[in-house]
This record gives C-alpha cells, structure tokens and sequence, in this order.
C-alpha cells in the first residue's frame, strides 16, 4: 500500500482509475452484451418464463430482480458502511464486492433458462458487487480530493470508466460479430453462426470479469485503508451503520442545501439509473430493425456511441458547472433528459435511436459526476465521510427500487413506450426540488 498526501496526483489518478476497472459491468452487462444475449434464450419477444412461482414477462423478471437486487444493497451498504467506519478499513469492503462482481461475471457464463435459480444467483453477484463496492469508492473522494477538485476528478473517473469500458466492448462487438477470428466454430449454417455469436457473449462475461479484478488491484494498491480506529466488530456494532444513517438523517435539518438537494437527487436519479438499466431491452424490443445481425450490431453501436459522447458531457458538464453553478447546470441538464423521454415514446427507427443514445450519452456522465461531486462539496466538515456517502447511495438504490418496480410493472400490464414515457414525471419534479436547494455559490 502506498501512503500517498491527500490531494497528490497519483492518489487522484489512482482513485479514477477503479471507474477504468469496473466500468465495463455496466456497460458489458448491465447495457449492451447481456441483455442481447438474455434476449436470444427466448424464441419471442412476449415469451413468458416461469420463476418463484409466477409467470413472468422476461423482460420484466430481469426487471424485478434487478429492482431485488438494488433493495438488498440499500439495507446492507449502511450496515457494512457503519462497521468499516467504526473498524477504518472501507477498502476491504470495496476489495469484497469488487471480487464477487467479478466472479458473478464470470459465472453469467453459464446462464441458462435451464437453470434460471443459479443463473440469476450470478446476475445478483454481479449487480450487488458493482453497486456495493461503489459506496465504498464514493466515500473515498473527500478523502483523497480538496473541495477544489472534486468536480474534475469524479468527472475524469467517469470518463476513464468510458474509455475503459468501450475499449473492452469493442473487443467484445469483434467477439460477437466475427467469431471465427477469435477461433469460435462458426460452423456452416446460419444456426450454427448464431451459436458461435451466443458463445462469444458468454465468454465475454469472463472477459468482464477478469479485467475488474485485475485493473482494481492498482487501485486497490494506492488508495489508503481507512481512519484507523483500532476497534474490533461486535454484535453492538453491526447495526451501527443504521444508527449513523439515522444520525446523519438528524444532521441534515442543520444543512438545509444538503438536504433539499437530495429529495431533488432521489428523484431524478430514480429515472437516470432506470433509464441506464433498461435502454437496452427496449432498443432490442422496440425498434424495427432490418434483421437479428443488425439488431446487434446497431444496439452495440449505439451503446459505444452514449460511452464516447459521454466522456465529452462529463467534462463538459464539469465546465459548465464551474461558469454557471452546479445546481443550475443540473436543472438544465434534467429539462434535456425530459425531453429525451417524450422522444422516446416515438423513436421506431433504428437512426432515430442513434440520435437519442448520443443525446443520452451527453446528458448521462454529466448528471451523474456532477450528483456526486455536488453531494461531496455540499458535506459539512467530518471525517464520517462514509456514512455520509452510504446515505448518498441508500437513497439512490432505494430510488431505483421504485423506479425499476414501477418500470417492471408497467411492461408487465401495458408496453415498454408507456413505461419510458412515465419517466418524465420523475425529471420534472427533480427540476422543481433543484429550483428549492438554497443558492450558497455551489
């Protein structure tokens, strides 16, 4: 472990760098390669599939647990946060949801309709360990970075996660297009090609997988350990993370910026990650493409190009920020995605879903690197950064709850256009809270 100043270069980088590292889950998986390949299990768009007891729409069974997923991470993250605060050693907590994403990955290789139970285990280890460990990286960014430059280095984390993550699917779209030259069996008829493509996807799961393990251990290496406190975990302390969730709940009637800029962030970040988790399965659903070759190719396509234009909106939301105000960029920025939601419910063609993916990607790394860092220049002056950071993520994953519950059971009765539609609701309420936040020059 390196002992690095707060603020140096290096440690900054070195924090950044976790986004290069574990990045590539949400753009692989959660975004582009899994849902196409979970779409191929099925013969038909409507297929059902029988699980706990239900049958459900399939889109809709990721949907729930996913919505599942996100509810077991809001009520354990404040209980692991309260124990690595008290203990000082929130980088094993981050090390152990790091491993068991990257292990969930490595298990979607083997995901089958045969064995949905231990197939969604997998798809559940790889969620639950990517959002985990995220509470535990936030919470390092006061930690390592001055107030000064916290905008820029959460923005440079989420465009070197962009980068990262588009290097990787590339190689992932040369997998999945051409698998002869990545030695798979194509075989000699057209079913025996899509099931060279199917394997490819499969082993790009592993590809996910290794690469977040390995590129973390750089992080992992740099970053600090923790607040050493000396203290060792009793049953009296499990809990106390709920108990410091609850104090800073009581702390936030002395900080009424903080405050309100969380009931706005609760909203809008309901239908951000909502939108991010299902843009996929209804560009796959939706929209008329030619045939299955180009589906997958124009759906990889797209997600590339929301990557790339959005290393350009996180930094260009960063500058804006610091020449207009971070409260008033991110109500510009809701008014866009609101927009982009009744455009949405229009889109048919495939160059009418490019145009909104780039609109997307402007949009999507600037609102969520502006959240966190406004979050971190909004916190009173402590070192209980982590509990602070695990009230930040318990609200955004209760959020997604809601917003994924709600998105499941609207696909389930009616159509995915009528669920992205109602996503609008969410943004222009985040807009009227943004507009409550007191103007204190942030």
């Amino acid at each position: 472990m390196a002992n690095l100043e707060k603020g140096s270069k290096k440690l900054l980088n070195a924090w950044a760098f976790y986004d290069w590292a574990n990045s590539v889950y949400t753009l692989t998986i959660a975004s582009s390669i899994f849902p196409l390949f979970y779409s191929t299990l099925f013969l038909t768009d409507d297929e059902t599939i029988r699980a706990f007891g239900f049958d459900f729409d399939h889109t809709a069974l990721i949907f729930y647990v996913t919505a599942f997923t996100f509810l077991v991470v809001a009520f354990t993250s404040p209980i692991l946060s309260g124990i690595a605060d008290y203990v000082g050693n929130k980088k094993s907590f981050m090390k152990f949801f790091c491993y068991t994403g990257g292990l969930g990955c490595i298990g979607l290789y083997w995901f089958s309709k045969d064995t949905i139970y231990l197939s969604l285990i997998f798809y559940f280890m790889g969620l639950i360990g990517y959002w985990g460990s995220l509470v535990f990286y936030n919470s390092y960014l006061p930690d390592i970075a001055f107030e000064d430059q916290q905008d820029s280095i959460s923005a440079k984390g989420f465009s070197m996660g962009y980068i990262g993550s588009v290097v990787l699917l590339l190689l992932n779209l040369g997998m999945v297009m051409y698998p002869d030259l990545f030695g798979f069996d194509i075989g000699e008829t057209e079913a025996d090609k899509n099931a060279a493509s199917v394997e490819a996807m499969r082993t790009s799961f592993i590809t996910v997988g290794v690469w977040w393990i390995l590129f973390s251990q750089y992080t992992f290496y740099m970053l600090p350990k923790g607040v050493s406190k000396g203290h060792k975990v009793t049953k009296s302390v499990v809990f106390n993370g709920l108990k410091e969730l609850k104090l800073v709940w009581l702390q936030l009637k002395e900080n009424l910026q903080l405050k309100r800029f969380l009931y706005a962030f609760f909203i809008y970040s309901m239908a951000v990650q909502t939108i991010m988790l299902v843009a996929t399965y209804f560009g796959e659903q939706e929209i008329a493409w030619d045939d299955s070759s180009h589906k997958t190719f124009g759906l990889i396509i797209s997600i590339l190009v929301i990557q790339i234009v959005a290393v350009f909106g996180a930094f260009l939301t960063s500058r804006a920020s610091s020449k207009f105000g971070n409260i008033k960029t991110l109500i510009v920025i809701n008014f866009i995605w609101m927009a982009l939601c009744v455009f949405a419910y229009f889109v048919t063609l495939p160059i009418h879903f490019y145009i909104t993916a780039a609109f997307v990607g402007l949009v999507m790394g600037g609102i969520q690197s502006l959240s966190r860092s406004t979050y971190s220049k909004f916190l009173p002056d402590t070192e209980d950064t982590t509990s602070y950071f695990s009230f930040f993520d318990v609200a955004e994953k209760i959020g997604i709850v809601i917003g994924m519950a709600i998105y499941a059971t609207t696909v389930q009765l009616s159509t995915m256009r009528n669920a992205i539609l109602f996503l609008f609701v969410f943004f222009m309420f985040g807009i009227i809270l943004l507009y409550r936040v007191p103007k204190q020059n942030k």
